[in-house]
Formats: structure tokens, C-alpha cells, sequence
């Protein structure tokens, strides 16, 4: 394995500035995450590509805010600004079960130590440091940015908050995937033009005056949303405004979106086109050590320890599920890393002291996307629908899996590789399409094949999420006959080569449009299928979901159409519980439940 020096890493200590000879910093990143210079690691990019465009560059790790604040004040003031990233989830995900039960670790941190960030860092860390240096520029970025930029529910406190650039104090927000709007911002900068001045980066928002909103320098028409207090007032413009945002997120070409709250505005600037190939190839090709800082040794970093010989092989994700927040961060369109690339970052694994020989994933958001794309991409530019494969497969949409075969079988010969395994969830329903083109069709039983017999890990993770027509529909999923039809595929193919694999399925309780019965009739289902349920989880509402938005005004945001949720803690408990039917303390409950809604019937069945 490679020596690094301490150098190696970007400094996180005024002793390790000084040992690269610098006696100032251009910028300085504070990050709710331990520091993992690794390029699945955000605040690790983003210093990467600041290093690369020239910069002095220091990471502040998990900052800690309850004392003297000496970690805020000790790398001094910045010649540019800061930059504030609450870490690679959000903080109250992060802290908080479904439940609202307080976690007691943090995969992010050293040994799970829990209580390393605080809730809302990206609120918490711009408060301090604008009282320390109320001078200095501070950009915010994120997923927590990404996911709050404009008036949104917070379930952990159970009401409407607006967007975060309100609370935070922030100068600028870059919301998505920041290579591209970071690079520009730098741009600018190294031009001359004064940090207060540049407003009109694509993938920002900033606040400002209401009457002083810069005029659109490019064409287009701006979207004015109803105002945060007006959503306040009235849950259906909360419902209305949604749709309005996560259709200008996945354009190609989206228009500035204005938001007032109180006597301010959020601008919020149309996202930049999808990275190409070679963009997304830069950053992955940056100087990463790949490792934890050295700060660390002999601790865990789970979070680290789960990705550390995993591969990403592209960003986006076209499934659009309801539920699920990768599109309103990353955009539903794929960018796929060149073949080069990935094969480049095996090798460095390949080289790692305790690599094994094994991958634990070649994948992405979703294992099976890599390379696709529409067919005609001029009819790409004009859509605006949330998901390419829901109600059903876009006749435009590529599905072609050729590439990640080919992909896969020279991972597989390059030295020092055993076996290359998925772990990332993958889309059956996309293997499962009868396409007009059989040359997809085979393709996709070549890959199923493939993925089933050699890049299985025992183990293989699908998302059917419920079993119920209506609520699937609503979670924007296949139905679930299509699960159906991929286990007897799966158990088929394991009979015919003597394997012993399991399909893991995943599915959600108390989703929006779910009900006790249905619930009930899924465990009667899965039981019939012979599965005894480990990965499940109580719907938590995640800010910019269709689901959240449902779940918070009541109505479905593209039909405006009530909703049913199960919103008491008694009545998620009284459907969670139907996950368990097979333990003997849940079946004296389970028995009452069922004979409480009327659905007797389905008590022989499970019992």
C-alpha cells in the first residue's frame, strides 16, 4: 500500500497548515462528518476541487459548538469564505428514529461516538461563525441545504419551516451535487467580482431584499411559488408549490424559482446541466487518499468502513420514488464515470494493505442505471416528469444493461479481483420490461443471469417497499407481482446452479395511502412467500418528498387528491406491528387488530 505523509491529507489543524508551508487559507470547509478523504465523502470533494483550482484549503471536522468555540477559531479567518456541510445525511435523520427516538451512534463518527454534531449544523455552524467573523462570506451545501432551500415540513418538530437560508445566515446555498457551482463560484472570485455581487450561479439560492431581486441575465420565466406564510395559512399551496419544485429540479431547462418570506425573498437558480462524463471523471480522478485522516487511528468510521471497497459507477436516479430524496440532490438524469475511470480506482483499492480480493459493491443510487439515458435527448430536455419509469417505462429510456455486463466482466479479470459484488438496490423493474427493442430484452436476461450467479454476496437487497396496488401507486414503485415474478427468476436460477442465496425485500410501513388492512393483507403475502421480514422501517417523512408533502398537507401534490396517513404514534405502532407477525409476543395484539377492522379472515392465514 501507498505511504502517505500528513500532508497528504487536507490540513484540519493550524500545526498541520504551517506543515504545508502556508501562512494563510483561502478557504475553510466545516463538516458535521469525521473527515474521510475518500470521493463518497462530500466535504472531501468539495476540498479536492478547491485544491485543484489553486486554493488553500482546510477541513474543520465535527467542529465543537458547546464550548469555547476554540475549534471555530482556531485556523483564523479566510481569504475567500466559509463553507458549511451538516455532513452526507440530514442531521435529524441522523439523530433520530422514525419514532423520534434519540440513535444512540452516528455512523459518521469515530466509534459511533453519538452527539458529535449538533441538530441542524448547517443553522448552528453559520450562527457561530458569523458572530466570530460576521465579515466572511459563508457558503452552505449539503444535502441538508439541498433538501431545505425553500419552505418545508420538518417533521422532528412537527410544523413548517422555511427555506434554511432564513434560519442559517448563509451568504449563498448550493443545493445538488456541488462540483460544478463551486468551480464557478471560484471563477468569479479569481475574477475579481465581490462575493456579495455574485448571484446568478446556477444551483444557488441566496436571500435577499424583496424589492431587490436581480433580474434573470439569461431567458426564461420565473416561477414565483406561494409565499411561506401563505403556506402557513393554507396546506394546499404547500402541496402546489411542491410540485412546482421537484418538476423544476429534474428539467434540463428550469426556470429561477422566487419564494417571499416575510420581507425577503429566496431565489433559487435553475440547476446547471447534468455533468458529463469527463466532469464527473475529474472528480473522482482527484489526489484522494482514500483513507480516514490520521487523527483517527485505531478508531471505526462505520460510514467509512461500509464504502471503503465500493465503487460508485455513476450519479442520478430516474426511479422517482416518492419517498426517497436522491433526485431532489442529485437530478434524475444519469451520469456514468468512464470505464477507465472506475477501473482506475479498483486498481488503487486492489493496492489497499486489507483488501481481500472482494468488491462490495459496483453500483450507485441504483445498482442497474449505468450509461442510460433517452434514446432522442431532445425529447429529455423538454420533460419534466419526476421519474422515467413510473407509471411505466419511458418508450425513450434506453434501458440497455450491455454496458454494466461489459463493465462487469473486466472488473472481474483485472488482478487482484475475486468477485465483484452489488450491493447497491436493484431495479428489477427495469429487468423485467418487455422492451420493443429484443436486443434490450436479452440484454436484460443476460444481466439477471449475471448479477444472480456472480455478484451475489449471499445476500441480494430489492425494494419491492409494500404489497398493496394503491399504495405502490402512490410511492411511484412497480407492482408488486413484478417482485413476484423476479424471486421465481431468482429461486429458479439458484435451484438450476445449486446455490443457497436469499432475496432480501424492503418495505415501508405507514406510508402515505397505507392502512392497517393493507398492512395485514402484506403479511399474509410475505408469509405465503415464505419470508420472515428484517428490512423494514416506519415511513419518516424527509423534507422534499412527494411523501413528506403528502403527509404534512394531506393532499396528493400533483392531483390534489386527500390522502390518508397514519400520523399517531399509536396508529404507525398499530401497522409496524404486522411486520412481525411471526414472533409470539405481536400475535395476541395482531389477532385483536385484525378483528377490530374487520379482517377475521386473514387470522387463519397468518395463524
Amino acid at each position: 500500500m501507498k505511504q502517505y505523509k500528513l500532508q497528504d491529507w487536507l490540513p484540519t489543524t493550524k500545526k498541520e497548515v504551517e506543515l504545508r508551508g502556508w501562512d494563510c487559507l483561502d478557504v475553510i470547509l466545516f463538516s458535521g462528518d469525521a473527515y474521510v478523504d475518500h470521493p463518497s465523502f462530500g466535504a472531501a470533494v468539495i476540498g479536492r476541487i478547491l485544491e485543484a483550482e489553486g486554493l488553500r484549503v482546510a477541513i474543520v471536522p465535527q467542529p465543537n459548538w458547546r464550548d469555547d468555540l476554540r475549534d471555530f477559531k482556531k485556523l483564523g479567518r479566510p481569504r475567500l469564505f466559509f463553507g458549511v456541510s451538516p455532513g452526507a445525511m440530514d442531521s435529524m435523520i441522523n439523530h433520530y428514529t422514525a419514532n423520534k427516538r434519540l440513535r444512540s451512534d452516528d455512523a459518521y463518527t469515530p466509534d459511533r461516538r453519538a452527539g458529535m454534531r449538533p441538530d441542524y449544523p448547517s443553522i448552528v455552524y453559520t450562527e457561530i461563525l458569523k458572530k466570530l467573523y460576521p465579515d466572511v462570506p459563508i457558503v452552505l451545501g449539503g444535502i441538508e441545504a439541498s433538501l431545505r432551500r425553500l419552505t418545508h415540513y420538518d417533521y422532528w418538530q412537527d410544523r413548517l419551516r422555511p427555506g434554511i437560508l432564513v434560519d442559517s445566515s448563509a451568504d449563498l446555498l448550493i443545493y445538488g451535487m456541488g462540483e460544478k457551482p463551486i468551480r464557478e463560484l471560484i471563477k468569479r472570485l479569481k475574477s475579481g467580482i465581490p462575493f456579495q455581487e455574485i448571484k446568478e450561479i446556477r444551483q444557488t439560492a441566496f436571500l435577499t431584499d424583496i424589492d431587490s431581486i436581480p433580474d434573470r441575465p439569461e431567458e426564461g420565466q420565473d416561477i414565483r411559488l406561494f409565499s411561506h406564510e401563505e403556506c402557513l395559512k393554507d396546506k394546499l399551496k404547500q402541496a402546489k408549490n411542491f410540485k412546482c419544485i421537484e418538476e423544476e429540479s429534474n428539467k434540463y431547462q428550469a426556470s429561477r424559482i422566487i419564494q417571499q418570506v416575510s420581507e425577503k425573498a429566496i431565489v433559487v437558480n435553475p440547476p446547471f446541466p447534468p455533468m458529463t462524463s469527463e466532469e464527473l471523471d475529474a472528480s473522482y480522478d482527484l489526489p484522494y487518499t482514500r483513507l480516514p485522516h490520521p487523527k483517527y487511528k485505531g478508531k471505526v468510521i462505520p460510514a467509512y468502513e461500509m464504502i471503503k471497497f465500493s465503487v460508485n459507477i455513476h450519479r442520478g436516479c430516474f426511479g422517482g420514488c416518492a419517498f426517497c430524496t436522491i433526485s431532489a440532490h442529485q437530478g434524475k438524469f444519469i451520469t456514468s464515470r468512464s470505464k477507465a475511470s472506475i477501473l482506475k480506482e479498483i486498481k488503487a483499492i486492489t493496492e489497499m494493505d486489507d483488501f481481500k480480493g472482494y468488491l462490495s459493491d459496483l453500483g450507485g443510487p441504483s445498482a442497474n442505471m449505468y450509461q442510460m439515458k433517452g434514446k432522442d435527448e431532445s425529447i429529455c430536455r423538454k420533460c419534466k416528469k419526476p421519474s422515467c419509469i413510473s407509471p411505466a417505462i419511458c418508450k425513450n429510456l434506453n434501458a440497455d444493461h450491455t454496458p454494466m455486463l461489459d463493465l462487469y466482466k473486466e472488473v472481474d479479470r483485472l488482478p487482484g479481483i475475486k468477485k465483484s459484488f452489488i450491493g447497491s438496490g436493484v431495479r428489477y423493474d427495469l429487468l423485467l420490461n418487455r422492451y420493443a427493442d429484443d436486443t434490450l430484452n436479452k440484454a436484460a436476461r443476460e444481466y439477471t443471469k449475471e448479477l444472480i450467479l456472480n455478484h451475489v454476496s449471499g445476500r441480494l437487497k430489492v425494494a419491492p417497499e409494500h404489497t398493496s396496488e394503491p399504495v405502490l401507486r402512490l410511492m411511484r414503485k412497480p407492482s408488486f407481482s413484478q417482485f413476484e415474478q423476479f424471486k421465481r427468476i431468482f429461486d429458479k436460477i439458484n435451484k438450476e446452479n445449486g446455490l443457497n442465496q436469499q432475496l432480501i425485500p424492503y418495505f415501508i410501513s405507514s406510508h402515505p395511502g397505507c392502512k392497517e388492512t393493507d398492512m395485514a393483507e402484506l403479511a399474509v403475502i410475505t408469509k405465503r412467500l415464505h419470508f420472515q421480514l428484517e428490512q423494514i422501517q416506519d415511513f419518516t417523512p424527509t423534507p422534499m418528498t412527494v411523501s413528506t408533502e403528502t403527509y404534512y398537507t394531506g393532499f396528493h401534490p400533483y392531483t390534489l387528491e386527500k390522502v390518508f396517513t397514519a400520523r399517531t404514534k399509536e396508529q404507525k405502532l398499530a401497522q409496524r406491528q404486522f411486520f412481525f407477525w411471526y414472533q409470539k409476543e405481536y400475535r395476541k395484539q395482531i389477532v385483536q387488530e385484525l378483528k377490530k377492522i374487520g379482517r377475521q379472515d386473514l387470522i387463519d392465514k397468518l395463524f
